[in-house]
């Protein structure tokens, strides 16, 4: 039995709640709300949820690392339901979240004489959930989409709330659209062929959902730990479900980021996406990026005396017992000046003045403005 969380963009949500067991149905017709459905093998139903959506025809985008490992599964599930399906093959790595991928796409799909009525499939990682999702939006004003991440960061957050984007070469996410999936498929049992390196890095993402919205989440990662990283299923399951169901409640409440609500998810992304660009796309991993983000925030967050220093210990202990880093370490970086440039750029700074989610004790975080420049470059500098 699937474990299904609701995305409730109807305006007509209810208060935060856990997960809740119910058979997927496709999204109304009246709003674009959709399910995230959890559970393990459960790739082979890809057909039957585009089926009920009345797909009779789909794209499957997938990243070069899971051709042979998951999109085969899919495409012989959408083949199976009486899909017409075509499947495309996108090269892993951030760098693909590019321009030049989205062009070569979008000629694929006019090539191939794709209409409004034809739904894409991302299959993969971040990278190619994020470009598949921004081809959606933008070929032909908008195709279906639905996610089915195969990672652990993509799992928990990339796949879920309907950002989408590519990279420029002066910072990341920098071009995109807002466009909400039809649905999002979560296989828990792809992290099981997920190199060690990757499933530590989305690890990350995790620990920042129980920061910034779930003191006790947040107790129950530092309780489990070890099974976590051994990757447990019960553990693993739970893990992914609650996270999608916190970023689901902030989804439903602040979609386009207007409200402010939705700013809370990206604690620690003004240094990672910094560190991302300036490193060069690829050297980090994302969640490396944001574990080191999120250190650099609570120590940026103790200096101006928002929180403790034990909560800043806390937060490390947590994120180096799961094997990510918290400092840049032996990285190569431009000087702190220029990492700042890069952060002034971002899409938080408003009027030149940065601004960071910084944490005002474990469970809950605010967007602080006009942090001074030099309290940052001490920080860069630690």
């Amino acid at each position: 039995m699937a474990t299904i969380i609701r995305v409730d963009l109807s305006g007509e949500h209810g208060p935060l709640a856990g997960s809740a067991e119910a058979t997927p149905q496709p999204a109304p017709s009246a709003d674009r709300s959709y399910d995230i459905t959890i559970g393990s093998e459960i790739l082979a139903s890809s057909g039957r949820h585009l089926q009920q959506a009345e797909a009779r025809r789909a794209v499957v985008i997938a990243d070069s690392a899971v051709e042979e490992l998951h999109a085969g599964t899919v495409v012989t599930s959408l083949q199976a339901a009486g899909i017409q399906t075509t499947l495309l093959i996108v090269p892993r790595g951030e760098a693909s979240k590019s321009i030049a991928e989205a062009g070569r796409l979008w000629q694929a799909l006019a090539g191939a004489a794709v209409d409004r009525s034809t739904h894409l499939v991302a299959v993969g990682g971040g990278v190619v959930g994020d470009l598949a999702g921004f081809v959606a939006a933008t070929f032909a004003r908008g195709l279906p989409v639905w996610q089915v991440p195969t990672t652990l960061v993509a799992q928990v957050d990339s796949a879920i709330g309907g950002k989408t984007g590519i990279n420029l070469p002066a910072g990341k996410n920098l071009v995109g659209a807002f466009w909400q999936p039809r649905g999002v498929i979560a296989d828990i049992a792809t992290l099981a062929t997920l190199p060690e390196r990757e499933f530590v890095s989305g690890l990350a993402e995790v620990v920042k959902y129980g920061m910034i919205l779930d003191a006790q989440f947040f107790g129950w990662l530092e309780a489990n730990a070890a099974a976590i990283l051994r990757r447990e299923p019960a553990p693993l399951e739970h893990v992914v479900a609650r996270s999608a169901a916190l970023k689901a409640w902030v989804v439903e409440r602040d979609e386009m980021e207007r409200a402010g609500l939705r700013v809370v998810l990206n604690y620690g992304h003004t240094f990672a996406h910094a560190l991302e660009t300036a490193a060069g796309y690829g050297t980090l991993l994302h969640g490396e990026a944001v574990a080191i983000g999120m250190g650099a925030a609570a120590d940026l967050a103790a200096r101006m005396g928002l929180i403790g220093e034990d909560i800043v210990v806390r937060q490390d202990a947590l994120l180096t017992g799961l094997g990510l880093p918290v400092r840049t370490g032996s990285l190569s970086l431009p000087p702190a000046e220029n990492l700042i440039d890069i952060m002034a750029r971002d899409k938080k700074t408003l009027h030149g003045r940065l601004r960071f989610v910084l944490p005002r004790r474990i469970g809950h975080v605010e967007l602080v403005d006009g942090v001074e420049p030099i309290l940052v470059q001490q920080v860069l500098d630690r």
